[in-house]
């Protein structure tokens, strides 16, 4: 699965390029049904000041989260944890977000953790605190 969401990532950060390519402004409308309205200030306000910044720097991100799942061990853990972050964030944008990060984070967070207790060091040089003080 790490492969699989790694692989997205970048091929979005690859969608996030065109975009800045083509128009700019396709960003224009994205934040319009926002659940905070905050949220849609400033993203008129920060993101839409600077649209090709702001959709380069976008794509930069998400490319970068893809190949850290990519690589995997240490690297993915940072994946991992951007991932999440990017979807629970997504759903500040409105309701109509939360039908895609619900359900991606539903098959996505049992995966991240499958993933990350796989990588946990076991035996030889890991030692728990109950270990050490039970050793002492």
């Amino acid at each position: 699965m790490r492969k699989v969401v790694g692989g997205f990532f970048l091929f979005t950060g690859g969608i996030h390029l065109g975009i800045v390519a083509a128009d700019p402004q396709f960003y224009a409308a994205f934040a319009n049904e926002a659940v905070f309205p905050l949220v849609t200030e400033a993203w008129h306000q920060v993101f839409m000041a600077q649209p090709a910044g702001w959709g380069l720097a976008l794509a930069v991100g998400e490319a970068t989260l893809g190949v850290l799942l990519l690589r995997g061990g240490t690297a993915a853990k940072v994946g991992w944890l951007g991932v999440i972050t990017f979807h629970l964030g997504l759903m500040l944008f409105g309701w109509g977000f939360w039908l895609w990060s619900v359900p991606f984070l539903a098959i996505v967070l049992p995966a991240a953790l499958k993933d990350l207790r796989s990588r946990r060091p076991t035996g030889g040089s890991y030692s728990s605190p109950a270990r050490v003080a039970s050793s002492s």
